[in-house]
Parts: structure tokens; C-alpha cells; sequence
């Protein structure tokens, strides 16, 4: 009886850590928050997707009297692509548009942060659409190893 309760409770153990996903990639730059995040607005730009928003928490921060290390947000994305994923998943539209995170760490180290595709197919239970996944944990990629190098 021992035995088949440890081993059920192995593969549970074990099935959890397969299904679970990263969240959250991060990118190391070596440069600032803001120059990062200029560069990956150009790349947006450049690539003919649409820029929502840019919002520096930092500056507004600043404006209410408190102190932010340097961080800010660049709200983007492409309805061509973001459509069909949210024709497999109402939900993911909670996620989208796509949002790269740009900030600074206690040691001074800038990153830029986004949602990894493969946690929203999770999270929204999308089945089906591996393409759209694909194509979108690409674009990102790029994206922001673009940004993060010189």
C-alpha cells in the first residue's frame, strides 16, 4: 500500500514539473532600460507592427513622489497574428496585445522581460494552433535579441 501511494505521489510530482511552463523569459542588455526599449520601439516600427503604448512606470513613479529603479513597458502587437490565436482561445485576448517589460534589477542589470507563448497556450488552454504558437515565441525571439545586442 506504501509503495503504491509513493509511487503515486512520484507521478504527480513528476507530471506537475512537465506541464509546468516558464512564464516569463527574460533577456539580459547591456544597455539602459531606456535605450533598450528605443531600440526595440525602432525594431517594431521597422517590422511594420503596431506600437499600443509605451508607459515608464519610472517617470510616473517619479511624478507621485516615490522612486522606481528605470522601468518600462512597450504594449504591441499584430492583429494578423494575435487573431487567430484568440480564434483558438477567447481568453488569451486577457494577454494580448503583447507586452515587453524593460527594467532595471537591484545590481543595476537591465532585461527585458516577456510572457512566454507557450505559458498562454497553458494558461488559456489553447489546443491546436502549435503554428500560431510557433510563429509568435519567433517573433518575440527576434525581437528582443534584437533589442538586447548591439
Amino acid at each position: 500500500m506504501i509503495k503504491k501511494i509513493s509511487y503515486a505521489l512520484f507521478s504527480l510530482v513528476l507530471s506537475s514539473s512537465v506541464l509546468a511552463t516558464e512564464s516569463m523569459i527574460s533577456i539580459e542588455s547591456s544597455d539602459t532600460v531606456k535605450e533598450t526599449a528605443d531600440r526595440f520601439e525602432k525594431i517594431l516600427e521597422n517590422k511594420g507592427l503596431t506600437l499600443f503604448a509605451r508607459i515608464d512606470h519610472g517617470k510616473n513613479a517619479f511624478d507621485a513622489d516615490l522612486t522606481l529603479a528605470p522601468t518600462e513597458v512597450i504594449i504591441f502587437g499584430n492583429p494578423k497574428v494575435g487573431t487567430p490565436l484568440m480564434q483558438c482561445s477567447k481568453t488569451v485576448a486577457i494577454d494580448l496585445p503583447q507586452k515587453a517589460l524593460f527594467w532595471e534589477d537591484t545590481q543595476g542589470q537591465v532585461w527585458l522581460s516577456y510572457n512566454n507563448p507557450e505559458y498562454l497556450k497553458e494558461r488559456h488552454n489553447i489546443q491546436g494552433c502549435e503554428q500560431v504558437i510557433n510563429k509568435i515565441s519567433n517573433v518575440l525571439s527576434m525581437l528582443s535579441k534584437a533589442a538586447t545586442s548591439k
